[in-house]
């Protein structure tokens, strides 16, 4: 563990998919999908090995902060930060980037999603070792997973071939690859040197100002333009210069560009037991089964049921000869979808923003 080692965390997603439970103010990443704690809780404490609260920062939106401050006590409340405004990846990362440095300049900044899910966690914590080792060399570092699947719903690392899963040393990545279609996504299965990109980047937090200054000259100098974190004016200088930040992910503004130049690279790495927790389905996949398939969160009762995911308090839920739903109910919502669409309950959430339904986000 180095003095020098720091984890920034980023709680600020929605988590629509998972709607009804889901909401504004109690999005994904502060429920508890796996066991008592909540997905952030478990970000917080696979890392606790690594890198202590004390230089852990969190990065989220005003809707958050005080609920996260709440469920991570030991992290200092003055480093759960909100956006003023959604402008994707690159300028927050940029912001903690630079915050960070201006405290300890010789900082190694690991960037970790706080809404997935690792089974694994002792496996996991090596391949973080082995990233902050690297990425304390220079090099911007990025984690790749070994697919398991064709899967096409996120972007690919190309790895150069023969590479093999499960090692420590970084290699240089030969492309950036975007969300493909399923053609592609079973091409880059079957050719074996493509992983999937999760969103777990290792930099030093200079070398990643130097890549911002190159890269995005024009979000790095109104961040710039911020004054200390401690000063009196820092809340109202960022709320006017940050919604002014290029809206743009970290992948497009930094990560490619610096590959395209050698400054990139990947760790392939084995299994964890790495899951986003995309949707409904995928809690469905690591939960705890009957012996015809289903589970049930509450009470309820099966009847030539098969493959249900039941989640209902207070009331109890009968299901009779159907098979693969998701029964989700809250007190003001229902939610019954097949779980092959689980996916698509976000675009439910975009009907109930049109209709104004504030009172259901």
């Amino acid at each position: 563990m180095s003095k020098h080692h720091y984890g920034l965390i980023l709680a600020g997603g929605r988590g629509t998919r998972f709607w009804p439970r889901s909401r504004t103010r109690t999005p994904k990443q502060l429920l508890p999908f796996v066991g008592e704690n909540t997905l952030l809780q478990e970000t917080l404490e696979r890392l606790r090995a690594v890198v202590p609260p004390e230089r852990i920062w969190v990065l989220t939106n005003d809707h958050l902060v005080k609920e996260i401050r709440k469920q991570l006590p030991d992290v200092p409340a003055a480093q759960v930060l909100a956006e003023p405004a959604q402008r994707n990846t690159a300028p927050c990362l940029a912001l903690a980037s630079q915050l960070i440095a201006a405290r300890d300049p010789k900082a190694v900044l690991g960037v970790f999603p706080a809404d997935h899910h690792i089974s694994k966690p002792a496996e996991y914590r090596k391949y973080v070792k082995a990233a902050f080792r690297a990425a304390g060399a220079g090099s911007l570092i990025t984690l790749g997973i070994q697919p398991r699947w064709p899967e096409t719903g996120y972007g690919y690392l190309e790895f150069p071939e023969g590479s093999n899963a499960g090692t420590f040393e970084p290699v240089p990545l030969s492309s950036f690859r975007e969300k493909p279609d399923e053609a592609k996504a079973r091409e880059f299965l079957a050719a074996g040197h493509y992983y999937w990109n999760a969103g777990m980047f290792f930099w030093k937090a200079g070398a990643f100002l130097d890549c911002m200054r190159e890269f995005q000259p024009k979000t790095s100098t109104l961040l710039a333009s911020l004054p200390p974190l401690e000063s009196r004016g820092f809340a109202a200088k960022l709320k006017s210069v940050y919604p002014n930040c290029e809206n743009i992910s970290v992948d497009y503004a930094v990560m490619e560009p610096a590959g395209k130049k050698g400054m990139v690279l990947g760790l392939a790495t084995g299994d964890f037991g790495w899951n986003d927790l995309g949707s409904w389905n995928a809690v469905y996949e690591l939960a705890e089964r009957d012996s015809e398939g289903n589970i049930s969160r509450g009470e309820s009762v099966f009847e030539g049921a098969t493959g249900c995911f039941v989640e209902a308090h207070g009331k109890l839920v009968a299901m009779v000869g159907v098979k693969d739903l998701v029964v989700v109910d809250t007190p003001d919502a229902l939610l019954i979808v097949d779980r092959s669409r689980a996916q698509d309950v976000g675009r439910i959430v975009k009907q109930l923003e049109k209709r104004e339904r504030h009172d259901l986000l």
